[in-house]
Order: C-alpha cells, then sequence, then structure tokens
C-alpha cells in the first residue's frame, strides 16, 4: 500500500530565511508560497516526486526534527565539499568530531549530518548497492569500503 515518503513539514521562526537556506543554499525548487499564511512548499527531487513544507511559527512551537535528502553514492563527497564550502558545519552519526562518513551497515547506506538555521537535523544519505551487514554496526566509509 504505501510507496514511498510523499511529503513533509518543518515549523520555522523565520520563513524568508528558511526559504534562503532550502532554496538558494541547498537548491530545492519552490513548488509554492503562501505569504498569508507564512508557508513556502519545496520540491525534493523533481515536481511531484516529494515535497517540504515549512511554516513560520512562534519560536515556542518549533521543535527539533530530523529529515534525511538522498543523494548517490558518487555525489556523497560532492554533498561534503559542498557544505564545506558553504561553511555548514557537518558531523557524523556517531558525533565522534570527525568529517568522516559513516555507513549503517544493516541497510547499507552511508551518511553525514547537518542542521539548518532552526536546528532540524538534517542529512545526506546514499544507499548504497552491497548487501546490507548489520553484524557491523555503524562504521566510517572508509572501513565499509575496505571490507565490501
Amino acid at each position: 500500500m504505501i510507496q514511498k515518503l510523499f511529503e513533509a513539514h518543518l515549523n520555522v521562526r523565520h520563513l524568508e530565511r528558511s526559504m534562503a537556506f532550502y532554496g538558494d543554499l541547498l537548491g530545492l525548487k519552490l513548488g509554492y508560497l503562501e505569504s498569508v499564511r507564512r508557508v513556502a512548499f519545496y520540491w525534493v527531487g523533481g515536481h511531484n516526486l516529494s515535497m517540504l513544507g515549512l511554516w513560520e511559527k512562534p519560536s515556542g512551537e518549533i521543535t527539533s526534527s530530523h529529515i534525511a535528502f538522498e543523494v548517490s553514492p558518487a555525489e556523497m563527497e560532492r554533498a561534503i565539499q559542498f557544505l564545506r564550502d558553504h561553511d555548514v558545519k557537518f558531523y557524523n552519526f556517531l558525533k565522534d568530531g570527525t568529517e568522516r562518513p559513516m555507513v549503517h551497515s544493516w541497510m547499507p547506506a552511508v551518511s553525514i549530518y547537518f542542521s539548518d538555521p532552526d536546528g532540524h537535523e538534517l542529512e545526506f544519505i546514499a544507499p548504497l548497492p552491497d548487501q546490507p551487514r548489520p553484524e557491523l554496526g555503524v562504521i566510517s566509509w572508509e572501513e565499509w569500503k575496505a571490507i565490501k
């Protein structure tokens, strides 16, 4: 019955600031802006594939959320360099103080994390074509490449 997640929504403090982050910086395409209700809808991955809604709310209504954006394994290094080039601080799943992408071996997928201006935890994640190896836990991408 369920085939994919079509949309997700985040409450944000300042709509224009968030629009600059998601639209201008991350490159999501604006689908619709409703100024009166203070909401912007962005297409993720192309028109009608999936959508992100940004709703301006008072600070007291902002709670941290998590959203993962899929990239290809070939694009992961480029995504990391993009974050560096735009001074967006990023970290890995283990929060071990390094910038090493980590593989969630039960999937498997490699990922890196960063935050938006409201503190929502965002992730670039790249599903890997390899067989799952859940017994390995979470390991660095370098380690994953060395053992596969």
